[in-house]
């Protein structure tokens, strides 16, 4: 009788993603090689032939993640569609992949599964997993609202006072309110905003339009519930309310103080225009790439002060990058707590937990880490002095996009570097770490205590 013979039929198995985390980290990823191929197309480009494959990826990932850096004039680099696969690159960063992909969801099936939600609250910090809906929903009324608002005044302005056709208008200012709403400060103009210095009715509503993005949707919702009624807030929107207060006029009051008599940037300006440009310039380093003074011939001293507002950023669950100000905020207060000799760290008559502390101090040291190396790598690569080095690399890793003019020259090792710097900004440090950690592990016992020596 013949050997029986058996037939083994292997099966490839694709990795799954352990993490919710994973699958963010994987979105925004695949939507950056989508827009860098789309980026690619001779279509996508005014001149002769198709962008370069760095070209379409830097421009490409710094759409997505909503951070304006470039490395090629966006107004006469791109065509009308590369402007257009811009700028819905930004909207869709600005939503969040998975936000977006949930909306897709919600449109087709009217329905989410618990794998959409679960991915869907990884993004949004959504709290529980019964509200991601409600919450997915209200991230796209919100943003739709507030671009469209910030787009009719934009529009009204570019067409009565500087003789834009209207559909010309429509543009320029529909691309303008999502980019500055999303945080992503990409302009159709070679100088972003220097020639609107003075003008209010273009620099106000776009820096309106930028606080209120920075500010994070669960404040957002929660501002438009109980905004009269401040006593009711929760600890995160005291937070971010006070301290993007806070930030926003002491950014103010010092770079107008140091820019006030320097002939290229405030000096030429009157007062009023003064004021404007000051404030303007103090709400862009909140993660937005828009200008409306030349920022290469700012003071050095005015670099450092915008590098402490960019490496802040705005808020969580929102468009802007940094640390965000609830970090800066409870590690401030853990050294007040400590100063004083407390045990517990109290913000606004709130007890902290322990676990947000160390939360907060691993996001601050991993964002340190990331900058320091990478502004030794640029330190010993290129010529560039500190201020110029540091300057790029956290406008890059908290997704500002602000400039000091080097970025289109540097070596394409380091433009690569501020690649990465501006997807682990998007992403955030943490959720970077959890999406590369191959399991989550669970200890069952602890070790002996024993106290080192600290300071």
């Amino acid at each position: 009788m013949p050997a029986e013979r058996r037939i083994v039929v292997v099966t490839r198995q694709w990795p799954r993603f352990r993490h919710p985390a994973q699958v963010v980290v994987a979105g925004f990823a695949t939507a950056i090689a989508i827009g860098t191929g789309l980026l690619m197309l001779p279509v996508a480009r005014s001149g002769p032939g198709g962008a370069g494959a760095l070209e379409a990826l830097f421009t490409s990932t710094s759409a997505v993640c909503v951070t304006g850096l470039i490395v090629v004039d966006t107004p006469v680099y791109w065509s009308g569609f590369g402007q257009a696969v811009i700028l819905g690159l930004i909207q869709v960063g600005g939503f969040g992949i998975m936000t977006f992909a949930s909306l897709l969801v919600l449109l087709v099936s009217h329905r989410m599964g618990l794998k959409t939600r679960m991915t869907a609250a990884a993004e949004t910090k959504t709290l529980g997993l019964g509200d991601v809906r409600t919450v997915v929903t209200g991230v796209v009324k919100v943003s739709l609202l507030l671009e469209a608002i910030t787009a009719l005044v934009l529009v009204l302005r570019f067409a009565t006072a500087y003789d834009e056709s209207w559909p010309r208008a429509v543009w320029l200012g529909v691309f303008h309110a999502v980019s500055a709403f999303n945080n992503a400060g990409f302009a159709l103009r070679s100088d972003s905003l220097m020639g609107f210095v003075t003008d209010p009715w273009i620099c106000l509503p776009i820096a309106l339009a930028v606080i209120a993005g920075g500010l994070g949707f669960p404040v957002l919702f929660e501002l438009r519930r109980r905004l009269r009624r401040p006593r009711g807030w929760s600890l995160h929107t005291k937070i971010v309310v006070w301290a993007t207060g806070v930030f926003l006029l002491g950014g103010t009051v010092f770079i107008t103080a140091v820019e006030w008599s320097n002939p290229a940037t405030l000096g030429p300006l009157n007062t009023p225009g003064k004021l404007l440009a000051g404030f303007f310039q103090s709400v862009m380093p909140r993660t937005v790439g828009f200008n409306s003074v030349d920022i290469s011939q700012m003071n050095p001293a005015s670099w450092l002060g915008m590098d402490v507002l960019m490496f802040i950023g705005g808020a969580s669950a929102g468009t802007a990058g940094g640390i965000k100000v609830t970090t800066f905020a409870v590690l401030a207060f853990v050294i007040y707590a400590e100063i004083r000799g407390e045990g517990a760290v109290n913000i606004f008559n709130r007890r902290l937990h322990g676990d947000l502390q160390r939360q907060a101090l691993t996001v601050v040291l991993l964002s340190v880490a990331a900058v320091a190396t990478s502004t030794m790598a640029f330190m010993v690569v290129t010529e560039y002095s500190l201020d110029q080095s540091l300057f790029e690399v956290i406008s890059a890793f908290a997704t500002v996009g602000l400039s000091t003019g080097i970025t289109a020259d540097l070596p394409s090792g380091l433009q690569l570097l501020l690649i990465t710097l501006m997807f682990i900004g998007r992403l955030g440090p943490i959720t970077i770490a959890s999406a590369l950690a191959l399991r989550s592990r669970d200890r069952l016992y602890d070790l002996p205590e024993e106290r080192p020596v600290i300071g």
